[in-house]
């Protein structure tokens, strides 16, 4: 889903495309079984390692300038400065700790070493950043119609075969919404008798069971 790009390379996440989602309709109350399964898919563009503002790459509480498709670590006092860190980790998003529910974006660090360290402020490992706009619009937030995660109050839409995808509540976006997340539970069996569709959210409690609009 994600390409790595060359050595010492950020590339972001857009924040209009969801993240993986699954769902299938089916009666709340039990009875016939999954229909299908729905998957959004994500396009990432290059973008550029910052000078370094600090002992870590983008860290916690760091900022990265505006660009639709590169972005470089600055002062958060910058007028360049368009979103913060909320957390960082190493590794891959697949494989570490998701990013904070309302995260509206990812930047992702590909590894980069001390001997190819332009700045000479050390090695650059791989990993990734969740960030969050420092103004509006937020599409993390919930019914924003975007962002790495679907959480509760988010809303879908039917893409074909099967598959669902994020869209904003409010009606603005591309495509109009269907269907609420209202709820996250543990278990199917758990969502409210309204539920008419189950969104896969990942975490303690992985099912989003949503209800039609």
């Amino acid at each position: 889903m994600r390409d790595r790009l060359s050595t010492g390379a950020v590339y972001v996440l857009p924040a209009l495309l969801a993240a993986l989602l699954t769902g299938c309709t089916q009666p709340a109350a039990g009875g016939e079984s999954d229909k299908g399964t729905g998957a959004t898919a994500s396009v990432s563009p290059s973008a550029t390692r910052a000078s370094g503002f600090g002992a870590v790459f983008l860290a916690v509480d760091e900022c990265s300038s505006f660009g639709k498709a590169s972005f470089t670590e600055v002062p958060c006092t910058s007028e360049r400065a368009a979103a913060r860190v909320v957390a960082r980790h190493d590794g891959t998003p697949a494989g570490g700790p998701p990013c904070p529910a309302t995260t509206d974006f990812v930047l992702h660090i590909s590894e980069q070493s001390q001997i190819s360290d332009e700045d000479g402020d050390g090695a650059v490992p791989q990993g990734y950043a969740c960030m969050r706009n420092l103004e509006p619009p937020h599409p993390g937030d919930p019914g924003g119609g975007g962002g790495p995660r679907t959480i509760v109050g988010d809303c879908v839409y039917g893409a074909g075969s099967g598959q669902v995808r994020e869209t904003a509540c409010d009606g603005k976006g591309a495509k109009k919404p269907q269907y609420k997340v209202v709820k996250a539970v543990a278990e199917r069996s758990r969502c409210p008798l309204s539920t008419a569709l189950y969104v896969q959210l990942g975490g303690a409690q992985p099912v989003g069971c949503a209800r039609p609009l």
